[in-house]
C-alpha cells in the first residue's frame, strides 16, 4: 500500500475543518423565498405547523448524507453519476427543469434583498437588486475555491439574526410546545399548500446537487482524499464528517426556520395579520407589531442569506448543466479553464436578476418554482436511493440499511408533496 492509500481524513475536532458542504447546504435553504415561505405560515396558522420542521429534520439530514457520500464515494456528482448509469433521457429532462427553477428562485431572492434593503436605508430596490446579483456573481467567478467557501461559512452567521428576533417577541411557550410536539392536521385547503410549501422548501434538489458536488470539490482541494469506492479505507471517517457536518447544517437549517416561523405567529398571526407574501412584506409587518430593532434584524437575515443562497443556487445550476454536457466544472478551476461552467453561473445570476424587471409577478413566479422543484425532487431522490444502494455505483460503500429506510422514508414524503402540489392546483 502506498503512502497516499494509508492517508485518512483527520480526526482533530476542528469545527471549520468538519463544518463544510453540509453546513453552508443546510444555511442556504433558508433563503428569502424560504423566508417568505416560513412566515406566512406562522402568520397564517400560528404555531400549529411548527411540527412539520420536527419531522422534517430527520428526512432532510437522511437526504443530504446521501447525497454526500454518493459524491464523497463516486467523485461524481448527481448529474455526473445520473449521466454514467442511466439513460441520458433522465438527466436531460431534470436538470433543465433544474436550472429554470434555480433561475426563477434567484431572481425572486434577489428581488426580496432588494426590496428587504430599501426599507432600512430607502431608495430604489431595482438598483439594490442589481447590485447584490452583481456581488453574488463576481464573488463565484473570481474568488479563489477556499477564499468562496469561508466567505460562505461567515454568511451563515447572518442567520443569527432571526434568532436575536426571538429574544425581542413575546412568545406563547404552551402553544409552542403543543404546536411543535403534537402534530395537528387541518382538513383544508390553505392548510394542505402550508405543509406542502414547508417540505418543499426544505427538501429541494438544487440542495442534492450542491452537497454532493461539494464534497467532489473538497477532494480536488485535498489531495489526501480520493473517491471512496477506490480508497475504502478512508471510508469510516470520511462518512463520520459528512454525518456531522450535515446533522449540524441540517440543525441548523430547522432550527432557523422554527425560529422564522415563531417570530411570524408571536407577532404577525397573534395581531392578526395574515396577509404575507413575501419576506419584505414579513419585515415591514414586523415593525409596528415588534418594533424597529425587530424590522432590522429581519432584514439583516434577508440580505445575508440572499448573498449565501443565490450562488448556491446558481452553483447547483452550474454543476448540474456541467457534468450533464461533459464540461470541466468546479470553483476550484479558474474561469479560463471552466468558461462554460462559469459561464451558466453568470448567466443564471443575471437571468435571476433580469425578471425582477420583466414585470412577472414574483410570487407567481416563486410558486411555479417550487411547483418544478417538488416535480423535480421526487425521480431525482428515487434514482439517488438506487444509485446509493447499487454495489456498482457505490463499490463496497453503499449505504446502511438505516439509512436506506430514512431515505425511502424522505423520498415518500416528497412524492405525497408533489401529488399534495397537483390537488392544491385543481381545487
Amino acid at each position: 500500500m502506498s503512502a497516499r492509500d494509508s492517508v485518512v481524513e483527520p480526526t482533530k475536532p476542528r469545527l471549520l475543518g468538519i463544518l463544510g458542504p453540509g453546513l453552508i447546504t443546510g444555511a442556504s435553504d433558508d433563503d428569502p423565498s424560504g423566508i417568505a415561505t416560513y412566515s406566512q405560515v406562522g402568520a397564517q396558522f400560528g404555531y400549529t405547523p411548527t411540527w412539520t420542521l420536527l419531522f422534517s429534520y430527520p428526512l432532510m439530514v437522511a437526504i443530504q448524507i446521501i447525497s454526500g457520500r454518493l459524491g464523497r464515494t463516486t467523485g461524481r456528482g448527481v448529474a455526473g453519476n445520473l449521466r454514467k448509469y442511466y439513460p441520458i433521457w433522465l438527466v436531460y429532462s431534470a436538470v433543465p427543469l433544474l436550472l429554470v427553477a434555480n433561475t426563477i428562485n434567484i431572481g425572486a431572492d434577489i428581488g426580496a434583498m432588494g426590496d428587504a434593503t430599501k426599507l432600512v436605508v430607502g431608495g430604489p430596490s431595482l438598483l439594490y437588486s442589481v447590485l447584490f446579483g452583481a456581488v453574488c456573481a463576481m464573488t463565484q467567478v473570481f474568488l479563489q475555491y477556499k477564499q468562496y467557501v469561508r466567505v460562505l461559512k461567515w454568511l451563515c452567521l447572518a442567520l443569527l439574526a432571526y434568532v436575536a428576533a426571538l429574544f425581542v417577541v413575546k412568545i406563547d411557550w404552551h402553544a409552542l410546545g403543543v404546536g411543535f410536539f403534537i402534530p395537528h392536521f387541518q382538513f383544508s385547503a390553505e392548510f394542505l399548500t402550508a405543509v406542502v410549501a414547508i417540505f418543499g422548501t426544505t427538501i429541494s434538489p438544487y440542495l442534492f446537487f450542491w452537497q454532493a458536488s461539494q464534497e467532489v470539490e473538497d477532494m480536488k482541494e485535498k489531495p489526501e482524499r480520493d473517491p471512496l469506492k477506490d480508497h475504502p479505507e478512508q471510508a469510516e471517517e470520511a462518512k463520520q464528517r459528512i454525518s456531522l457536518d450535515t446533522l449540524a447544517g441540517m440543525g441548523v437549517s430547522n432550527f432557523i426556520a422554527l425560529s422564522i416561523m415563531v417570530t411570524a405567529a408571536a407577532t404577525l398571526h397573534a395581531h392578526n395579520i395574515t396577509d404575507i407574501k413575501s419576506s419584505a412584506d414579513a419585515a415591514k409587518a414586523l415593525e409596528p407589531v415588534a418594533g424597529k430593532f425587530a424590522e432590522v434584524l429581519f432584514v439583516i437575515g434577508i440580505v445575508g442569506t440572499g448573498l449565501l443562497a443565490v450562488p448556491v443556487l446558481a452553483g447547483s445550476a452550474a454543476y448540474g448543466l456541467g457534468e450533464t454536457f461533459r464540461w470541466k466544472t468546479g470553483l476550484a478551476r479558474k474561469p479560463k479553464e471552466a468558461k462554460a461552467f462559469y459561464a451558466t453561473i453568470a448567466v443564471a445570476t443575471m437571468l435571476g436578476t433580469a425578471m425582477n424587471f420583466s414585470g412577472i409577478n414574483p410570487i407567481d413566479a416563486l410558486f411555479w418554482s417550487a411547483v418544478v422543484n417538488g416535480v423535480v425532487a421526487v425521480p431525482i431522490m428515487f434514482v439517488m436511493m438506487f444509485m446509493a444502494a447499487n454495489p456498482k455505483v457505490m463499490g463496497e460503500e453503499t449505504i446502511s440499511l438505516s439509512l436506506k429506510i430514512m431515505g425511502w422514508l424522505s423520498t415518500a414524503a416528497m412524492t405525497l408533496c408533489a401529488i399534495g402540489m397537483v390537488i392544491t392546483l385543481i381545487m
